[in-house]
């Protein structure tokens, strides 16, 4: 078992984030395997000849430009797509999995409370009581900072807060699969802090796969960087501010 401990540092930045410490206990299993995958929509070629192999314990920081297939690999790899040509294995048996989908995917006016939402995370899970999962979503919504708006309509929720609440959806089934798309949208920073501990404590129990435009702290966590624009390529510089500084 390789034990990665990395102190993630924030750089030159506008604001300030204390550093964040992070263990990942990262194995040579495989949890997932993609094979020359394509997917194309309408017509048009979104991902071409994907071949990537995440390992169970694995920190994946994914970016690349706006359309260019980020959010269609991660749902690629949830079943949520299938793709137009390749494979999408789970050599160890398809793991549980919590999703953070982007804000604008989710429908806001849908009628339904933040521990409501906290909860459907469970709904999966068997042999689980009735108490133990009231007790594990109250820890959760204390983990996101929202015990006092857990009967709040989601329909009343900033963008942020509800943000916070698919996290907790997300992580309340303490999963084998972390995947994060954009976690910090419409985060203000004092909670994006936060966040970042919160996934730093998760870390060394699951495989994170996470997208963001923000590497500032992310790549630091992260023991692996792929830039994604319609093909992939894996990073292996040090720090990931730009495109430029990355070594293939």
């Amino acid at each position: 078992m390789d034990l990665h401990n990395i102190e993630s540092h924030l750089g030159t930045c506008c604001h300030h984030t204390d550093p964040v410490t992070v263990t990942l206990n990262v194995t040579d299993e495989p949890l997932v395997a993609l094979e020359s995958v394509c997917f194309h929509r309408e017509r048009r070629e979104v991902l071409t000849n994907i071949n990537l192999t995440v390992n169970r314990g694995d920190f994946v920081a994914i970016t690349g430009p706006n359309g260019g297939g980020k959010t269609t690999l991660l749902r690629l790899v949830l079943g949520l797509l299938r793709p137009s040509a390749g494979s999408i294995t789970f050599p160890s048996g398809h793991p549980a999995v919590g999703y953070l989908p982007q804000k604008n995917s989710v429908d806001s006016h849908f009628p339904i409370s933040v521990e409501d939402v906290v909860a459907s995370g469970l709904l999966g899970i068997k042999n689980i009581s009735a108490e133990q999962r009231h007790a594990r979503v109250a820890q959760v919504l204390e983990q996101i900072e929202m015990s006092d708006l857990a009967a709040r309509p989601i329909g009343r929720l900033s963008g942020g807060q509800l943000q916070r609440a698919l996290l907790g959806r997300a992580i309340v089934a303490e999963p084998q699969l972390l995947v994060l798309d954009e976690p910090l949208s419409y985060i203000d920073k004092h909670f994006e802090a936060h966040i970042y501990r919160l996934i730093a404590s998760l870390a060394p129990n699951c495989t994170t796969m996470l997208v963001s435009h923000e590497m500032t702290t992310i790549d630091a966590m992260a023991n692996r960087h792929l830039i994604v624009d319609h093909t992939i390529r894996e990073c292996a510089a040090h720090r990931h501010f730009a495109l430029a500084s990355c070594d293939y």
